[in-house]
């Protein structure tokens, strides 16, 4: 129980943190409204490395399915606690959507765009195209998760693994976060989506757009299955 209490929590303050990032540099009347690509991703590492810091002990720092399954397949994690683990990402991801739109309730009332809005909350495409679309949070996943998968024979229980976490979410987004946004992950995409089609601003034109959602939902598991399969024949033969 402690650990899916980790994964919750964890999960909702990455949701916030990072989300938050979203909300200050695009919604109207923000005062840190233009920090541009560059804030989002300090801050979106950050987003992940503090609640990693904080839960890595109690329960892998996971706040992502594809990463949850991918400890599974590699022996990291029982299989019996996946679900529990998925469960409690998934609802920590709502949440900390939640308490967003409650923050910055006036700011989202302030912006008319509808897509400015959902892409503070859940990622899309900047140029739409479901292969290429798919394949960018597949390759950026599978390189998380292996990733992820080899520091802690590199570097054992220090802190160092979790500054270096701060890295791989830095360097995945650089390179593909112009291409759709690298979700990587269902609790952080998914779940803020559907938080967004429930509790998000009405103006008559709300689209939480689950025609794109489908992608960062399946890709990025797609991509840790592939990583933690590929990892396991390298590491272990």
């Amino acid at each position: 129980m402690q650990a899916y209490i980790a994964e919750f929590i964890g999960t909702a303050i990455l949701v916030i943190l990072g989300d938050g990032v979203c909300c200050n540099v695009n919604l109207e009347k923000s005062g840190f409204k233009g920090g541009g690509a560059v804030y989002i991703l300090i801050g979106w590492g950050m987003a992940v490395m503090v609640p990693a810091f904080t839960f890595g002990a109690m329960s892998g720092a996971h706040f992502n399915p594809a990463v949850t399954i991918g400890a599974a397949i590699r022996g990291g994690l029982a299989w019996n606690l996946v679900p529990g683990y998925i469960i409690a990402q998934m609802l920590g991801g709502f949440v900390g959507a939640a308490i967003l739109m409650v923050l910055f309730a006036d700011h989202i009332k302030a912006t008319d765009d509808d897509a400015t809005v959902r892409g503070c909350f859940c990622t899309g495409p900047s140029i739409p195209n479901p292969g290429l679309n798919f394949l960018s949070e597949f390759v950026a996943t599978f390189i998380l998760v292996f990733t992820l998968a080899s520091i802690p024979a590199n570097c054992g229980d220090s802190g160092l693994s979790w500054v270096l976490v701060y890295g791989v979410i830095v360097a995945c987004g650089a390179s593909f976060g112009g291409l759709t946004g690298y979700a990587m992950n269902a609790a952080r995409d998914s779940a803020p989506r559907f938080a967004y089609q429930l509790l998000g601003p009405n103006k008559g034109n709300k689209d939480p757009n689950w025609g794109y959602g489908w992608i960062p939902l399946i890709a990025p598991i797609c991509g840790g299955i592939v990583a933690s399969l590929l990892h396991m024949a390298v590491f272990v033969g």
